[in-house]
């Protein structure tokens, strides 16, 4: 039978692909329906076919799935940011480990290995310390903050993200009230008027401590004082900043930051490290699961304190100074210098002296250190952007020789891809792990150790 658009459809839920959507047939044509679970029988509508497959909108829940739960956001189909909320979390952890199963059989190549652990949480919820709020106004003209629907600019209304933490209802309050009162406008992407596009709030889990940062289509805040004097109230409250963004684009974060109040920055701990975080820093997310991760990375390591160890793509040294407790001596690499100023300070802050920094690509820098100046690893730690490293970095990896790689992923397909390079000849799979670090959504980071076969 042929389909096409809007035809109703009656489908049994049989998986779920990468991106959460769930997989299945209505007289042999595979349909992809978002917000279906495995186990679902749904009741769909065609919205685009192709020859072999099409995409379908759910209608109605004929027979819910045993899996299936009631999500906690009410806006959790509108919105775009979590994939898997319909899901028992039991579920999503087997669905995350399948994924990474999956790809690293399917593109790695990979047959003798299996996942020794799925590092979950035992509360899923209010777990982000950061969030990124878009403004824009509703069809009635009213000042509106949420998050995008996905796929698109569309903001869905919502301040209490249940992802995020629970001040962050309260600071979006009082910003949208100050922006009333004092003819504030937010941004508008189609003419690039209007001041106030983002408000970015960072939060510290052990320390407390809260940043807001208003991003801004202008070079100052009208009025700031008004705003400033009803976010200090907020208990933990430590810096308000404004960062300059008059770019017609949908990159959040502009390079320029106005301080308002406060320091430019906050603090806080991965297990025992400091970090000092600002506005533009790069900081995992989820503090409890990047100890989980970090302190896996470690033992994957193996170091036993004579070891030489570098840290590619390392960010503002999160994981770089969580190695040099146990190391020799540790190299950073990232091509970011405002993240690299951040790793110096944040190593000074620890008294860390056995980790020395280089800003610039990871796929430069490591070839020219190891040839210009012969140095090497014992170990190498990489945690890519998503799209994975750059074959002239796997190359000087694979020269080098170093005993073990520990590879930290937030993208299994581009891991497995580059597992198969590194496993071609020199190394063994020989460790993995998978760690929850967004629940509710189809993301998952991956930790693996490889080893140096004629080791």
């Amino acid at each position: 039978m042929e389909f096409k658009k809007n035809d109703m459809v009656t489908v049994k839920i049989e998986d779920m692909s990468h991106d959460g959507s769930g997989i299945g047939k209505a007289d042999g044509y595979t349909l992809f329906i978002k917000d279906a679970v495995i186990g679902d029988e749904v009741e769909a509508k065609i919205m685009k076919t192709k020859k072999n497959y099409g995409f379908a909108r759910l209608m109605n829940v004929l027979v819910p799935s045993p899996d299936r739960t009631e999500p906690k956001c009410p806006k959790a189909r509108a919105c775009g940011g979590c994939q898997l909320q319909f899901l028992s979390y039991e579920k999503q952890l087997e669905f995350k480990k399948n994924k990474v199963e999956g790809n690293l059989r399917r593109i790695g190549g990979f047959r003798d290995f299996s996942i020794e652990k799925v590092m979950g949480m035992e509360n899923p919820w209010r777990y982000r310390n950061k969030a990124q709020f878009p403004f824009g106004k509703d069809k009635d003209g009213n000042i509106v903050t949420g998050f995008y629907a996905g796929r698109t600019h569309a903001i869905i209304p919502n301040r209490n993200c249940y992802l995020g933490v629970e001040e962050n209802e309260e600071i979006l309050n009082l910003i949208i009230e100050y922006m009333e009162e004092n003819h504030v406008e937010p941004y508008h992407e189609e003419t690039g008027k209007g001041l106030v596009r983002h408000a970015l709030i960072r939060y510290g889990f052990t320390t407390k401590e809260i940043m807001v940062c208003l991003i801004i289509n202008g070079d100052s805040l009208p009025k700031k004082d008004r705003l400033i004097e009803r976010l200090v109230k907020i208990p933990g409250m430590t810096s308000i900043t404004a960062n300059v963004n008059k770019k017609r684009s949908n990159v959040i974060l502009g390079e320029k930051i106005l301080p308002l109040w406060g320091q430019g920055y906050i603090t806080d701990y991965i297990g025992n490290v400091k970090y000092q975080i600002s506005p533009l820093s790069f900081y995992q997310v989820n503090p409890v699961q990047t100890v989980k991760l970090y302190e896996t990375a470690l033992a994957y390591a193996g170091l036993t304190g004579n070891e030489t160890v570098w840290d590619l793509y390392c960010g503002i040294g999160t994981i770089s100074l969580f190695l040099a407790q146990k190391a020799k001596q540790v190299y950073g690499v990232e091509i970011v210098p405002a993240a690299i100023e951040d790793a110096e300070k944040n190593a000074e802050l620890n008294g860390i002296e056995n980790a020395e920094f280089y800003v610039g690509k990871a796929e430069e820098v490591l070839p020219r250190e190891y040839k210009e100046k012969g140095i090497y690893a014992d170990v190498i730690v990489v945690d890519p952007p998503r799209k994975g490293c750059d074959e002239e970095l796997l190359s000087t990896m694979l020269a080098m020789r170093p005993e073990r790689i520990v590879y930290v992923s937030c993208d299994s397909s581009t891991l497995a891809r580059d597992l198969k390079i590194l496993c071609s000849e020199e190394y063994r799979l020989e460790r993995v792990a998978v760690c929850d670090m967004f629940p509710a959504s189809v993301h998952v980071e991956t930790v693996c150790l490889l080893s140096r076969k004629s080791s």
